[in-house]
């Protein structure tokens, strides 16, 4: 046998003794353990958080004699989360959190800045700012566990303890993404790991969000309470796509890739702006998304609510009612929701990724008045093309798309992949540094 032929047996075997050592099993139970608390944690945050929002979107204009949300709701409260996240932003450890426009977030977020996180997220979103909670969860799954490590006062390398961060950050984004394979697949691509690395990374992360994802659900039919979690409660009639489908299919993507990267370079530009003079330019942006959101409101004679938020519901009314907004609501509701998100993404907190496929699904259907493109395919495809302009993970964007789209997915995983696959090429283009100065900025100034 040939030193060639060696290596990969001489892999295997390191590989086996590491996830048959006492360390990885005992890192395996802990994963195992950390995902019950940090999912009831993930369950009470996102429950409280719905209770807010439908409190201040609902409860309150009825109380004050309004059958909804009227055009001018969103200039108070959005001033109002400007004037809470400011002392946040510049006086709490950890600023609130990662700053959105960033993505998901960079290192874990320890034990310290938990409170920021959980007071930013719980007294700023359910006020209309256009971010999802998927950054904040994940932030709370990372520093809970952190903790855990550090109450038990166990003595862990710093790649274990990244491990179990990693793993309590997929276990509460399991909760809110439908399970654990959108969540452990997210960790998988986004790692760009290997082999044996790629394995070792995998397992802990798959045992912690599926316990937790487990746990999420259960308790939340136990208690009747809604868990949060993206899902199109109901979907356009399933269709096969022709050949119309997939020839508008690629320009469309490419259409939602511009739109979403042209909102996301918006918060670049805000989060340069705000970082100078934070506290008072961060409640001028807030006001500003605020003014998005009304904008609509008037252009359209709907609810501003619409447009405000992580845009869950929304998503769920297009998927179930999409001829229900006229063409020209429709474009409004992209133009106020890209301008209102991409000034969200560069000084508030929140997730990115919620706002971000609501934008790509309206594109998209707006874009099915067009002759020989169905509702369906459109849906699928916006879904999956926002997904990837927004995290740069084509493969968990397909996915997810896939997950939401159900028993109709079957018919439209073809155009879904094609969709994902163009919006990432797409973005990949749009986003290329063209000049020094823009090579500087990407590189942070360096």
């Amino acid at each position: 046998m040939t030193q060639v032929d060696e290596q990969p047996v001489d892999g295997e075997a390191a590989l086996r003794a590491v996830l048959l050592s006492r360390g990885y099993l005992r890192l395996l139970l802990l994963s195992v353990l950390l995902g019950v608390p940090i999912a009831l944690a993930c369950f009470f945050f996102v429950g409280l958080q719905h209770a807010i929002q439908h409190g201040v979107w609902e409860a309150l204009p009825e109380a004050v004699g309004y059958h909804r949300a009227p055009w001018w709701w969103p200039l108070p409260t959005l001033l109002l989360a400007g004037l809470i996240m400011a002392p946040i932003a510049t006086r709490m450890r950890g600023g609130g959190g990662h700053l959105p426009v960033n993505g998901l977030g960079g290192t874990p977020i320890g034990p310290e800045a938990l409170p920021g996180v959980i007071l930013a997220a719980l007294a700023t979103l359910p006020l209309g700012v256009v971010l999802g909670p998927e950054a904040p969860l994940m932030a709370v799954g990372s520093g809970l566990a952190l903790l855990a490590l550090r109450r038990a006062k166990t003595a862990t390398d710093p790649r274990s303890a990244t491990v179990i961060a990693t793993a309590g950050s997929t276990a509460a984004i399991s909760t809110i993404l439908g399970g654990p394979i959108v969540a452990a697949i997210l960790v998988v691509e986004a790692a760009g790991l290997a082999g044996g690395q790629l394995v070792v990374l995998l397992l802990p992360c798959l045992v912690a969000s599926a316990t937790g994802a487990l746990v999420f659900t259960g308790f939340g039919q136990w208690t009747g309470l809604s868990i949060g979690a993206l899902e199109l409660p109901a979907v356009p009639p399933d269709v096969n796509p022709d050949a119309g489908d997939f020839l508008w299919g690629v320009p469309v993507a490419v259409l939602v890739a511009l739109v979403v990267a042209t909102a996301h370079r918006l918060g670049r530009y805000t989060a340069r702006w705000t970082s100078e003079h934070t506290a008072p330019r961060t409640v001028f942006c807030a006001l500003a998304v605020g003014v998005c959101l009304t904008a609509y409101a008037l252009l359209t004679g709907r609810s501003p609510e619409e447009a405000a938020l992580s845009g869950q519901a929304t998503l769920g009314e297009l998927a179930a009612h999409p001829h229900a907004w006229s063409v020209a609501a429709l474009l409004a509701l992209v133009v106020c929701k890209a301008l209102a998100w991409g000034i969200s993404l560069g000084c508030l907190r929140g997730g990115p990724i919620f706002p971000a496929v609501l934008i790509g699904a309206v594109v998209a259907v707006a874009c099915s008045a067009l002759p020989g493109f169905g509702v369906p395919p459109a849906l699928g495809l916006g879904i999956a093309a926002a997904a990837v302009v927004v995290t740069g993970l084509p493969l968990t964007s397909a996915i997810l798309a896939t997950l939401l789209l159900g028993d109709d997915a079957y018919h439209q995983m073809p155009l879904i992949v094609i969709a994902a696959v163009t919006a990432h090429l797409a973005t990949q283009l749009i986003n290329r540094p063209r000049t020094r100065e823009d090579r500087k900025a990407r590189d942070g100034g360096s």
